[in-house]
C-alpha cells in the first residue's frame, strides 16, 4: 500500500470486498462512521485521490461513493477547501475570521460541485448519446432570420426582457404543444429556459426543501438527480421495467412528494411509460399532494403509431411540470428550452429565474419565434424524424446478429438512442472499453445507476445514440466494432 501523508481523519478498519460493489461498500463504510460519530461533523475527508491510493481502488470509485454521500446530505463541499462531514446534529460550524468561505453548512452543500462528467464536446461520432443530426439543420435559413432581426431591432427589445421569456415565443410554444402533444396550456404557463437542464434545476430550487425525498428513475438521467441533490434532496431510486417507472415501488417510499420521470422515452432504457402507469403516477401525486417533473426531452421522435399523451396532457389537478427543449431538434449549443407549469407556479418560477440570469438571450428567442411562425420548425421536425428513422434502421440492419454476452436488439419506436441488454456488468465494461479503444463512442448502463453501481443481480447494457451521424458513418463504426469485439465481418 502506498505511503501517504497523514490523513485528516482516521479511516483505519475499512476493508472492501472486490466482488461486492466497491463504491457502495465505501459509501456504507463512511456513512456508518458518520452516523456513529467516528467521523464528526466538520471533519475534512481525504481528497479522492489520496483515499483511492490508501484503499487501492480507482479514484472514480471514491468519487461515486462521495456522490452518494453528497446526495444524501452526509457530506458537504467547501469551495477550495475540500469535502467535509455535514453537521447532523443541527449545529452549524463557527465562522473563521476572514473566511468568506465560512458559510453555513446548508448553503455550502448547495454550492458544492458534484462529480458529474460534462457532455462530450467536439463533432459527434457514432454512437454519441443525446445529440440530433447537426448536419441537417437549415443554418442558411437561421442565419437569414437572425440577420433580419439584428439589422434593425426594435429599441423596446434591447433592454431587459421578461424573465419568463419572449411573449411571442411563449405563444408559439403553447400553440405548438397544444397541436403536437395535446397539452391544454397557454402562454402564461410557459417559461423559456436555457435548455432542459435549467428547467429541471428551477424545479429543484423551487419545489425541494433540504432533506425532502425525491424519486428518480434508476437507472436514469443522473444530471437531473444531481440538480435535486444540490437543492438538498435525498434521492430515492425507483426501478424501471418494461412499462417504465415502477409506480408501486414509488408508492412505498414514505414521505416522498416529488418524482422526476422521462415517460415518453425513458433515459437510458428507452422504454415508454405505459398508460396504466401514467394514471397510477398521476393518482400518486394527487394522494401525496405532490409534484411530477416530466422531462419530454426527445418526444418529437416517434417512429411507429401515435405517441401516448404526455402526463401533462392527462393532468387535471395541476401536478405536472413539463420540461421541453429545442436542443434535440436543433442543436445543444442553442441552449433554448421551456417549462410548462401549473398556473399557480408560473409567476414564482419567472421571478426565481430573474434572480439567476434576468432572461434568455433575446436574439435566439426572436429568431426561434420567427422560425416557428414561418413554418420552418415544423418542416425541420419532419425532416429530423425521417432522418433519425433512417439512421435507426441502418443501425438495426447492420448490428451483429450474435454478440457473446449480449441480448438481441430491442424494438426502437421512439427517441434518439437505444439500450442493448448485456448479461452482466462485467461483460458490459469489457465491450464498452473495446469499443472506445476502437474510436466508437457508447455508454455502459453503469453510467446511469444512481450510486454508480448496478443493484445486485442487475444486468448490464450498451447505450447507443443513432441520430448524430449519417448512415455511412454508422456502418463504418459497426465494422470497427466487429473487429474490436472479434466478431466475423458482415
Amino acid at each position: 500500500m502506498p505511503t501517504l501523508p497523514p490523513l485528516p481523519v482516521d479511516l483505519s478498519g475499512i476493508r472492501l470486498d472486490p466482488g461486492q460493489g466497491l463504491a457502495r461498500q465505501l459509501y456504507q463504510a463512511l456513512r456508518e462512521r458518520i452516523l456513529d460519530g467516528r467521523l464528526r461533523g466538520g471533519s475534512r475527508l481525504p481528497a479522492s485521490r489520496d483515499l483511492a491510493a490508501l484503499l487501492g481502488i480507482s479514484r472514480n470509485t471514491v468519487t461515486r461513493a462521495f456522490d452518494q454521500l453528497y446526495a444524501e446530505g452526509y457530506v458537504a463541499g467547501r469551495v477550495g477547501a475540500g469535502t467535509f462531514v455535514a453537521q447532523l446534529d443541527g449545529q452549524r460550524p463557527q465562522a473563521r475570521p476572514g473566511a468568506g468561505a465560512a458559510l453555513a453548512t446548508e448553503p455550502l452543500r448547495r454550492l458544492e460541485v458534484h462529480h458529474l462528467a460534462p457532455p462530450l464536446g467536439g463533432a459527434p461520432r457514432a454512437f454519441r448519446i443525446g445529440v440530433p443530426a447537426f448536419d441537417l439543420f437549415p443554418f442558411e435559413t437561421w442565419a437569414r432570420l437572425s440577420a433580419r432581426f439584428w439589422r434593425r431591432p426594435s429599441p423596446a427589445r434591447l433592454g431587459y426582457g421578461d424573465p419568463a421569456g419572449d411573449p411571442t415565443l411563449r405563444e408559439l410554444v403553447a400553440a405548438y404543444l397544444r397541436s403536437s402533444r395535446g397539452l391544454n396550456c397557454d402562454a402564461s404557463q410557459v417559461v423559456i429556459t436555457c435548455g432542459a437542464q435549467q428547467g429541471i434545476s428551477l424545479c429543484a430550487q423551487l419545489l425541494v426543501q433540504p432533506g425532502d425525498r425525491v424519486a428518480v428513475e434508476n437507472p436514469g438521467y443522473r444530471a437531473a438527480g444531481h440538480a435535486f441533490a444540490v437543492a438538498g434532496a435525498q434521492l430515492c431510486g425507483v426501478a424501471v421495467d418494461g412499462e417504465g417507472l415502477d409506480s408501486a415501488a414509488l408508492a412505498r417510499i414514505e414521505g416522498c412528494r416529488l418524482a422526476y420521470v422521462t415517460p415518453s422515452h425513458q433515459y437510458p432504457s428507452g422504454v415508454t411509460l405505459s398508460l396504466a402507469r401514467r394514471l397510477e403516477l398521476l393518482a400518486w401525486a394527487e394522494r401525496r399532494d405532490g409534484w411530477i417533473v416530466e422531462d419530454d426531452y426527445d418526444s418529437e421522435y416517434r417512429y411507429n403509431g401515435t405517441p401516448l399523451a404526455p402526463l401533462a396532457a392527462l393532468d387535471r389537478q395541476g401536478r405536472v411540470l413539463y420540461v421541453g427543449t429545442f436542443c434535440k431538434i436543433a442543436f445543444p449549443a442553442l441552449r433554448l428550452g421551456y417549462l410548462v407549469l401549473p398556473p399557480a407556479l408560473a409567476e414564482a418560477f419567472a421571478r426565481r429565474r430573474a434572480l439567476d440570469m434576468r432572461h434568455s438571450d433575446i436574439g435566439s428567442q426572436a429568431v426561434m419565434a420567427e422560425f416557428i411562425a414561418a413554418g420552418h420548425f415544423q418542416r425541420h421536425v419532419r425532416r429530423m424524424r425521417q432522418a433519425a428513422r433512417a439512421r435507426r434502421d441502418a443501425l438495426l440492419r447492420h448490428w451483429p446478429a450474435e454478440i457473446p454476452g449480449c441480448a438481441a436488439l430491442p424494438a426502437v419506436d421512439a427517441g434518439l438512442h437505444l439500450c442493448v441488454p448485456v448479461h452482466s456488468p462485467t461483460r458490459e465494461a469489457e465491450l464498452v472499453a473495446k469499443a472506445r479503444a476502437a474510436g466508437v463512442e457508447m455508454n455502459g448502463l453503469a453510467d446511469y445507476w444512481l450510486d454508480g453501481q448496478a443493484p445486485p443481480g442487475a444486468g448490464g447494457g450498451l447505450v447507443l445514440g443513432f441520430a448524430a451521424v449519417p448512415e455511412g458513418e454508422i456502418v463504418a463504426a459497426l465494422q470497427r466494432l466487429r473487429r474490436a469485439w472479434n466478431l466475423p465481418p458482415e
